[in-house]
């Protein structure tokens, strides 16, 4: 396991970093006992960094993770989130933050966590966020219950708009670098060389269309862009190699990227993803990949609030 610096927290976390959000049934139905081991097995084999959220399966996710956890919390660096509860309850308001860390430690069976975050900044107001929300989760870190604080989102240049404004332990993208996505670059990797704060990405398999999984039925992606996963499939089997490999290990490799998050609850899906960090991408792959991938290459869909979301290269 290759680890490195969260930003001006100097904590060490995982290259790649377990996602929770499966435990709360997001993707499929998951048997309790066989979620706890895949998190055992990350741990005995290097992972370090675990992302969670109340929104992640109605709070069955922080449930599960906390009792997977129990007695091995010493050298895990544990991340939740507030603000989102449900498809589209969200409350940032004070009131519910401050209640929503107690609860969050509560379900985790925890005194603190390292990192609390406002989840999915984008579906409520700037002028929330910005002298509601920040305050609060400032508190929270005056208080002691978590150690950093930092912001979550899907409008990569919407994140970089509000981390220029405040100060920041870290900011979490999803779903804007990998093999379809590389627009965390323009704006938030030089920002956070800039202020300092750690940089994390998620959704390094975009939702599994960087996979041979069946995608979800509740996928947003643009329908070319969906469409694109059995021409990238075929590419691979051409060279001898799985799609999940090649986009997991060229996610992990961006240099400024702390960690890259991962959601998975099942062993063999964290046995193949420990075992991505020794693969190797074969020569040649990665041009007929990118070529594969132009037409549709940046081409993304928007959540939250029209105002919040910013323009990109390219949208649907």
């Amino acid at each position: 396991m290759e680890y490195r610096k969260l930003g001006k927290t100097n904590e060490l976390v995982s290259v790649l970093g377990y996602g929770a959000s499966p435990l709360g049934n997001v993707f499929d139905v998951v048997d309790e006992k066989e979620g706890m081991q895949a998190v055992h097995y990350a741990i005995d084999h290097g992972v370090n960094f675990f992302d969670v959220s109340p929104f992640y399966g109605i709070t069955l996710a922080e449930t599960r993770l906390g009792k997977a956890l129990k007695g091995k919390r010493n050298d895990l660096f544990v991340a939740t989130k507030c603000g989102r509860y449900d498809l589209q309850v969200f409350d940032f308001s004070t009131k519910r933050i401050m209640a929503s860390i107690d609860e969050s430690l509560q379900r985790l069976q925890m005194d603190y966590v390292d990192l609390f975050q406002l989840h999915d900044i984008e579906f409520v107001s700037k002028e929330q966020i910005l002298n509601e929300a920040m305050p609060a989760i400032e508190k929270i870190k005056a208080s002691g219950k978590a150690r950093f604080i930092g912001i979550t989102g899907l409008p990569v240049r919407y994140l970089a708009e509000i981390a220029r404004q405040i100060e920041l332990d870290t900011v979490l993208s999803w779903a804007h670098y990998n093999l379809l996505q590389d627009e965390i670059n323009d704006e938030l990797v030089p920002l956070s060389k800039e202020k300092g704060f750690g940089l994390m990405n998620a959704a390094p398999l975009m939702q599994r269309i960087l996979s041979d999984a069946a995608l979800p039925a509740w996928h947003n992606a643009p329908k070319e862009m969906l469409a694109i996963q059995p021409t990238l499939l075929q590419i691979c089997k051409k060279y001898g190699v799985r799609l999940s490999d090649v986009a997991m290990r060229y996610a992990m490799d961006h240099p400024d990227i702390a960690t890259t998050i991962v959601g998975m609850c099942r062993l063999n899906s964290i046995q193949r993803n420990i075992a991505s960090l020794d693969f190797k991408i074969p020569d040649g792959i990665l041009a007929e990949l990118a070529n594969a991938i132009a037409p549709v290459k940046n081409l993304m869909w928007f959540e939250g609030q029209p105002e919040n979301n910013l323009p990109h290269s390219k949208t649907r």
